[in-house]
């Protein structure tokens, strides 16, 4: 098992950053990374919530992955799974708004990704390449929180 955390001050209400975030139809039009977003479930954001999302990789290719909502506290938080190829991840975001200081106002918004390996061959790749997949899973999620904050 891994993780990883970002976290990235976001100069904006709360409000405007989770309905940005949580607007699944548009995220193709702020995330830099994706390509294509189908939303498999009817209705709003919630527990229960799943997707699809298309993302361009570095080396050039794309992978598509399945989101489900397994836990949300609008617009507090909200936690989603996605069964990876030869790992699983879970990730938690919370915004917490920012009530005092030079940044009043905005949105603190951390994102926590855990991964395990569910196949021996998983387990094997975790073992020689946990530092790389880590960093680079850093980096996704923080280019991802940059491009948040663009568009809120």
């Amino acid at each position: 098992m891994s993780t990883v955390a970002v976290t990235r001050l976001i100069e904006a209400p709360v409000v405007t950053v989770w309905r940005v975030f949580t607007d699944l139809a548009r995220r193709r039009e702020w995330l830099s990374a994706v390509t294509d977003v189908e939303v498999l479930t009817a209705g709003p954001f919630g527990a229960g919530t799943v997707w699809r999302e298309t993302r361009r990789m570095a080396d050039g290719g794309e992978i598509t992955e399945e989101f489900r909502v397994q836990e949300c506290s609008i617009p507090d938080r909200f936690v989603v799974t996605s069964p990876g190829i030869g790992a699983d991840y879970r990730m938690t975001y919370e915004f917490v708004p920012v009530i005092s200081g030079r940044h009043r106002g905005g949105t603190m918004v951390t994102v926590v990704q855990d991964g395990g390996a569910t196949e021996p061959a998983g387990r094997f790749l975790a073992l020689i390449f946990g530092g790389l997949a880590a960093g680079v899973a850093e980096g996704a999620l923080r280019r991802d929180l940059d491009d948040l904050a663009a568009a809120a």
